[in-house]
């Protein structure tokens, strides 16, 4: 999987290179930003290494998400800097201090508020927290260390690199001559979208109620689409390995246990052997505990090179051996992969606990789970759910007559350990054989501790030395009990795991067994374990990071603006990214899961950088006099070509996340789709809303502001309408 992330990175590299090229048409302006790359990873690789991460999936795919991220700042200084020498005419050492003087603010700013995205998953608990530190830590640190290099090492390349631009002239007309009339014609086309771009803004600024029409649906369709995403917490894994369990009737003998594991391993090594490697296979053991009818199998899967086809993933083999098992008589066979997180789990899908609150008993509790696995059995939205413990078995119970063993004087005590150290074993003492310590227990011999009546031959010595047979003081019967008692949070329980059918995700099947669950008596309850615990942890609290998030991506806006008012134009701004990763996602029928909502967080970033830029050079004109329509219409022409390069940089950077196919797909996909998707909303839609949202908020505000500081000309504002 490691590989596969990878061969990813260098493929987002080269693509981010391309995209860079095609925009800026000069090779020597295209290193400027591709430099920065190296730079960036190995000193991100630096910070990961003092604060004690190591080179696994999630730093990697925060490093496939950063490529396109801090390239961003560089390409932000290369793109202005040649803008002012073609609209100056100014030499490129001049250009640079020029265009520096213009956006180092901005660039802080989207270092600052890159950073307040991701600063709050540090906090978040569990095991997403540990998810998300790794990738907030990986990115924090590139963006950092972006902003540090395109205010320091950019301008200097810019400096010495770029070659000088006449004036009215494009940079493009000094790149490769074959390749320069091909980048003429794009700059032209671009040109001309420009233009377009800005006279629907202008269109846009004029008929504002439309606009806000416009956006509020918008934003009722992303809350409707959100709601309706099912849930999960991590996408399933082909990690190469399976695991088989099998179960017999109670009172089988292991040799038929064996002759059971046997046929199972004889399918996977010959009806599978194209998939399977290797089968392990025992029995007297299971997931649910230990017993002559329990046999479980762990199943090595070939090589990803050798499973290039749909029909050799994990899935697909363990879906085919739970129609071809199901044929043997006398046991039940599940075929499952792997959690995705090791030991949160046993198996992927869901970690279900049925509870006895209400002090039923025993008998109680095992009536609700049949009910539950009845019901459960005739849901579509499951699969392959299953009680994963022992079934009750024979057990022949000895009763303790306390009134008698007190009359003969026998302690209860003494009763208790002589006959556990007779049928069972007792840890005696130590001895030293070759120079090794071994350990001594004691024990019936085995002819005499194998049937009932064997209890007739035992003698407790009571408190005066004198021998009592046991059954005078004690009493057998046969039962059926639970070989294994489990408790889970102080309340007798029973583990059931079970699977989502296909077309489902684990947070619909969990509802189902919920829904299920408020059938039985009252006196049963549940909870939930494992990863399935860690996702309604996850699921709680995602609102409150997204919302803090929000909160502290408006405060360092304030702080750097200055401003109360300002930053509300860039918020306003965010749910126009959103709905692209929500409508991808959904689209590609994934579940709003964890790397989902690291896809958001990053396409927030994303939205805010661009309507930074924006709103950025609009304020510098407005403060420099410009009406407020022209300043606006001004920013968002002069900055479209860096946020559209940026934009299709950083989104074919995490194309081929989005594309991936091999080991780690799941994670791949999932986070890829969703970053993706947001990327193509918060560019095309939010280039058109930013400075609607602008102009509003600076006309309310602005006038708001002016009335309060001179309110006579509210009381003159009628007379001069009249």
């Amino acid at each position: 999987a490691i590989k596969e992330v990878v061969r990813t990175l260098i493929e987002a590299v080269v693509l981010v290179f391309f995209v860079m090229y095609l925009f800026l048409g000069n090779l020597r302006a295209t290193l400027v930003p591709t430099i920065a790359v190296p730079v960036v990873i190995l000193g991100t690789f630096g910070v990961l290494g003092v604060l004690g991460y190591s080179i696994n999936m999630l730093t990697m795919f925060a490093m496939v998400l950063a490529i396109g991220l801090l390239v961003d700042d560089a390409i932000v200084v290369v793109e202005n800097v040649e803008r002012v020498m073609q609209d100056e005419g100014l030499p490129p050492w001049e250009a640079t201090r020029e265009s520096m003087n213009q956006i180092q603010s901005a660039l802080i700013g989207i270092g600052l508020v890159l950073s307040a995205v991701f600063g709050p998953m540090i906090f978040f608990p569990g095991s997403t927290g540990v998810i998300y530190r790794q990738f907030s830590a990986t990115l924090i640190a590139a963006m950092s260390l972006s902003v540090v290099v395109a205010l320091v090492l950019t301008p200097v390349l810019c400096a010495s690199l770029l070659r000088p631009v006449e004036k009215g002239h494009k940079s493009a007309e000094t790149g490769f001559r074959l390749l320069r009339p091909f980048f003429v014609w794009f700059d032209r086309v671009f040109y001309r979208l420009r233009d377009a771009y800005a006279g629907s803004v202008g269109y846009i600024l004029r008929r504002r109620l439309r606009a806000v029409a416009v956006f509020a649906v918008i934003v009722v369709c992303m809350g409707w689409l959100y709601m309706r995403m099912p849930t999960g917490y991590l996408p399933d894994e082909d990690q190469g390995v399976l695991i088989v369990m099998a179960q017999l009737p109670v009172g089988s003998t292991l040799e038929q246990t064996e002759a059971v594991m046997k046929e199972v391993e004889r399918y996977f090594l010959t009806q599978e052997k194209d998939a399977v490697d290797s089968v392990m296979a025992g029995a007297g053991m299971g997931m649910g505990g230990r017993g002559q009818n329990q046999g479980m199998a762990y199943l090595k899967l070939k090589d990803w090179e050798l499973r290039d086809r749909p029909e050799l993933r994990a899935q697909a083999v363990a879906t085919r051996a739970m129609r071809a098992l199901s044929g043997i008589r006398n046991a039940i066979v599940y075929t499952f992969t792997p959690p995705a997180v090791t030991e949160l789990g046993t198996a992927t899908g869901f970690d279900f606990m049925l509870q006895d609150r209400g002090d039923l008993g025993h008998q109680g509790l095992m009536v609700a789970r049949n009910q539950l696995l009845a019901m459960a059995a005739q849901d579509s939205r499951l699969a392959r759910v299953r009680h994963n413990g022992m079934d009750d078995v024979p057990q022949y119970k000895v009763d303790i007559d306390w009134e008698r063993a007190g009359a003969l004087g026998v302690p209860i005590n003494s009763i208790q350990s002589y006959v556990s150290a007779a049928f069972g074993s007792a840890y005696i003492g130590n001895f030293v054989q070759g120079g090794r310590v071994k350990r001594v227990y004691a024990q019936n011999d085995a002819p005499y501790r194998m049937l009932p009546e064997d209890l007739n031959r035992l003698y407790v010595r009571n408190q005066r030395g004198g021998l009592v047979p046991l059954s005078a003081v004690a009493s057998g019967r046969w039962i059926y009990g639970s070989p294994r008692l489990e408790r889970f949070n102080a309340f007798p329980a029973l583990n059931i795991q079970g699977e989502p059918s296909p077309g489902h995700s684990t947070g619909e099947a969990m509802r189902a067994m919920e829904e299920l669950s408020d059938r039985l008596p009252r006196e049963i309850g549940h909870e939930w374990t494992g990863l399935s615990y860690q996702q309604r942890m996850s699921e709680s609290q995602v609102g409150l990071l997204f919302a803090f998030s929000v909160v502290v991506i408006f405060l360092v806006l304030a702080a750097l603006y200055e401003s109360w008012t300002v930053p509300i134009s860039i918020v306003l701004a965010l749910p126009l990214g959103v709905i692209g990763g929500v409508l991808a996602s959904s689209l590609r029928g994934l579940p709003n899961d964890v790397y989902f909502q690291i896809g958001l967080l990053t396409v927030l970033g994303l939205t805010t950088k661009n309507a930074i830029l924006i709103v950025q050079f609009a304020k510098t004109r407005l403060e420099e006099g410009a009406d407020l329509f022209e300043a606006t219409i001004e920013a968002a022409k002069l900055r479209l070509r860096p946020i559209v390069m940026t934009s299709l940089a950083f989104g074919f950077g995490v194309l081929p996340l989005a594309l991936a196919g091999g080991a780690g797909a799941g994670a791949q996909v999932a986070i890829g789709t969703s970053v993706l998707g947001g990327m193509i909303t918060a560019t095309f839609l939010a280039i058109f809303f930013i400075p609607l949202f602008y102009v509003m908020v600076v006309r309310i505000f602005g006038e708001n502001r002016a009335r309060r500081r001179n309110p006579a000309v509210q009381s003159a504002t009628p007379t001069e309408g009249q």
